[in-house]
C-alpha cells in the first residue's frame, strides 16, 4: 500500500527537477519531489564552507542563462527571492610580472571600447577579432538559446529545432566559420583567429568552464562557451543557492511537494511500467502517471531499475557511458580579510573588482598543459585557478570589511585517485595555490586568510551526488550521440519513466533538461502548453 500518491514524481530537488516540478504542478498534475538531501538545489549550493559569516559557493559560481531561463521568467522568481547582479567587470586574466591584465567587460556598446582597449594592449588584430565575433553572436543570442531549450522529441518542437539548426549554421556562417571548422578543435579555432597568448590562455580557459574540451571538442563548443557564454555572468545575490530555493518557492506555490532527506532507492515497475518510487526506509510512493528521474542514468537504471530488467541496448549504452574528464571540478573557499590586490592593476585597477578572474597562467602553452594533466587522471602540477570574490559585489556574502573568496580548479575524475590520496590533496593544494596566488597578488599571504577548504571531486561526489564529480552526470561513450540509437532523450523504453537531468539536456545552471522533459510530457499526456510565451520562441 503506497504511503502516497501523486500524478508525477520527481527523484531529486536540483534545479532541474525543481523546474520540471514547477511546469507540472502549472499544467495541473499533483507533483512529488523526493530529494535525498536535506538542501535542494543540486550544484546550486552555497555554505558557511570556511568560517561562519561566509557565503561560498561550492559548485555553481555563475548564472550565464537567466535572460534565457523560462522558469526564471515564466515564475518570477525575483518575486520568490531570487536576484541577480550583473557585473559590468566580467571576466579577466592577470599577471604575475605585472603587465597589464586582459579584462571582458559585458556585452554593451559603451564597455565594448574598454574590452577592445584592454585586448589592443597585446594585440589590435585580437580586439577587433573578438569585438566583432562577441557583437555578431549576442546580435543572435536567442537563436543559440532555442538550440538549448528545444526538445526535439516533442513533435511540437521538431520543425522549430530544425529552424534553430539552420540559425545556428547560419550565424556560423557570419562567423567566418565552416563546415570545416565544426569537426575541428576548439583549441586550433582560437589559434588560428587570435595571434596573443595572453588572450588564446584566457579563451582556452572559458572554453573549459562549461565542458567543452579545448584539444578534442568541437567547432560548435568554441562558439557555445567562447563566443556565447562568456561575459555574460550574472551573480545570485546572497549564493547560488538562493536561486534554488527561489524555484523551490516556485513548485509549492503551485502546489508541488517537497520531501527532503527522502533518498530513493527503487523505481517500482508493473508489467514493464513506472508506476513510482520506494525510499530508503521502505515506504512506497505511487505514481498515477510519471516517474522523472533528475539523476545520473547509471543511478536510475542500474540501481533504481536493476540491471536484469534492461534490454541489451540499454545495458551496452550503460557499459559505454563516460564520466569525466571535461566536467569534473574542485572548488577553493577562502575567507578573507582583504580582498587581492594585483600587481596588474597599476594599469587597469578594474582587476581587482572583475567578477571572474583567471589566475596562475602566465602563457597559452602553460593553461593547455595544466588542462591535458587534469583531463589525464592527474592533479595539475601549476595550481592555478578560476577565481569569484562575490562580496567585492554582493557585500552580503561576507561580514562588514572582509571577504569570500570561490575558485575552480580543474582536477581528474574522482576514481583517479584514491581516498587517502584526495586527503592529501584536500590538505595541501590549497596552500599550493596560495603560495602561486601571492605572486600576482602581494597581499594573498597565509596572514591575509581567515580560514580556506577545498572541496575535491571526490567530496562533490559524495556531498552532492556528481558521480565522479562530473557536473553534466556523464555522456554516453563509444561513438554514440546523446539520445542513442533508439532515439530516447528525455524519454525512456519504459512507459511513464522520464529523464529531466544534465544527462539528457547539459550541465550548468540552465534548467533545460527539466523545461524540455517537461515538454516532451506535455506531449504525451496532451497537457496544457503553459510554457508558450509570445515573448520567446521556445
Amino acid at each position: 500500500m503506497a504511503e502516497a500518491t501523486f500524478d508525477a514524481v520527481i527523484i531529486g530537488a536540483g534545479h532541474n527537477g525543481l523546474t520540471l516540478g514547477a511546469y507540472l504542478a502549472k499544467a495541473g498534475l499533483s507533483v512529488g519531489i523526493f530529494e535525498g538531501r536535506h538542501e535542494d538545489g543540486g550544484g546550486a549550493n552555497t555554505e558557511e564552507a570556511t568560517v561562519p559569516g561566509f557565503h561560498h559557493n561550492l559548485h555553481a559560481q555563475y548564472m550565464e542563462f537567466i535572460d534565457y531561463m523560462p522558469i526564471y521568467h515564466d515564475f518570477r522568481l525575483e518575486k520568490m527571492g531570487a536576484r541577480m547582479i550583473y557585473p559590468d567587470v566580467q571576466l579577466g586574466i592577470t599577471f604575475a610580472d605585472g603587465r597589464p591584465p586582459i579584462i571582458i567587460y559585458r556585452p554593451d556598446p559603451e564597455l565594448e571600447k574598454k574590452t577592445h582597449q584592454s585586448i589592443a594592449q597585446y594585440s589590435k588584430h585580437d580586439a577587433d577579432t573578438w569585438c566583432d565575433l562577441k557583437r555578431k553572436v549576442m546580435e543572435r543570442d536567442r537563436v543559440m538559446a532555442g538550440f538549448l531549450y528545444r526538445a526535439p522529441e516533442a513533435e511540437d518542437d521538431e520543425q522549430g529545432a530544425m529552424a534553430t539548426m539552420g540559425g545556428v549554421m547560419g550565424l556560423a556562417a557570419e562567423l567566418g566559420l565552416t563546415m570545416t571548422d565544426f569537426g575541428k578543435a576548439p583549441k586550433v579555432i582560437i589559434d588560428r583567429l587570435f595571434e596573443s597568448t595572453e588572450l588564446r590562455a584566457l579563451l582556452y580557459r572559458q572554453c573549459v568552464e562549461w565542458g567543452s574540451n579545448v584539444h578534442a571538442g568541437n567547432g560548435f563548443g568554441f562558439v557555445l562557451s567562447v563566443l556565447w557564454l562568456s561575459a555574460i555572468h550574472k551573480m545570485s545575490v546572497g549564493g547560488t543557492h538562493t536561486l534554488a530555493h527561489a524555484m523551490a518557492n516556485a513548485c509549492l506555490k503551485q502546489g508541488a511537494c517537497i520531501r527532503y532527506g527522502k533518498p530513493v532507492v527503487k523505481i517500482l515497475l508493473k508489467d514493464g511500467r513506472a508506476t513510482g518510487i520506494q525510499l530508503k526506509d521502505g515506504t512506497e510512493i505511487e505514481a498515477k502517471l510519471l516517474v522523472a528521474s533528475n539523476v545520473d542514468p547509471r543511478q536510475t537504471f542500474i540501481n533504481f531499475i536493476g540491471e536484469e530488467n534492461l534490454e541489451a541496448f540499454r545495458r551496452e549504452r550503460l557499459a559505454n557511458w563516460r564520466f569525466g574528464p571535461e566536467h569534473v571540478l574542485g572548488t577553493p573557499s577562502f575567507a578573507l580579510h582583504q580582498a587581492p590586490a594585483y600587481k596588474s592593476a597599476r594599469h587597469n585597477p578594474d582587476i581587482d573588482r572583475c567578477f571572474y578572474t583567471v589566475v596562475g597562467f602566465e602563457t597559452a602553452e602553460q593553461m593547455s598543459e595544466y588542462i591535458i594533466q587534469a583531463y589525464g587522471g592527474a592533479i595539475p602540477d601549476r595550481p592555478g585557478a578560476g577565481t569569484w570574490v562575490n562580496s567585492l559585489w554582493d557585500p552580503t556574502q561576507a561580514p562588514p570589511g572582509k571577504h569570500a573568496m570561490n575558485g575552480w580548479f580543474f582536477f581528474p575524475k574522482a576514481s583517479c585517485l584514491t581516498p587517502e590520496e584526495w586527503d592529501d590533496v584536500r590538505a595541501t593544494y590549497n596552500d599550493r595555490f596560495l603560495k602561486l596566488w601571492a605572486e600576482y597578488a602581494p597581499n594573498m599571504t597565509r596572514e591575509n586568510v581567515i580560514a580556506d577548504r577545498l572541496y575535491t571531486a571526490f567530496d562533490i561526489e559524495k556531498k552532492i551526488g556528481m558521480p565522479e564529480g562530473d557536473f553534466s552526470h556523464g555522456r554516453p561513450g563509444g561513438g554514440t550521440g546523446m539520445v542513442g540509437a533508439r532515439g530516447y532523450q528525455y524519454r525512456t523504453e519504459f512507459p511513464g519513466l522520464y529523464l529531466c537531468g544534465a544527462s539528457a539536456g547539459g550541465g550548468g545552471i540552465s534548467a533545460a533538461p527539466g523545461y524540455n522533459a517537461f515538454k516532451v510530457i506535455c506531449h504525451d499526456y496532451k497537457l496544457p502548453k503553459v510554457w508558450q510565451q509570445e515573448c520567446r520562441d521556445y
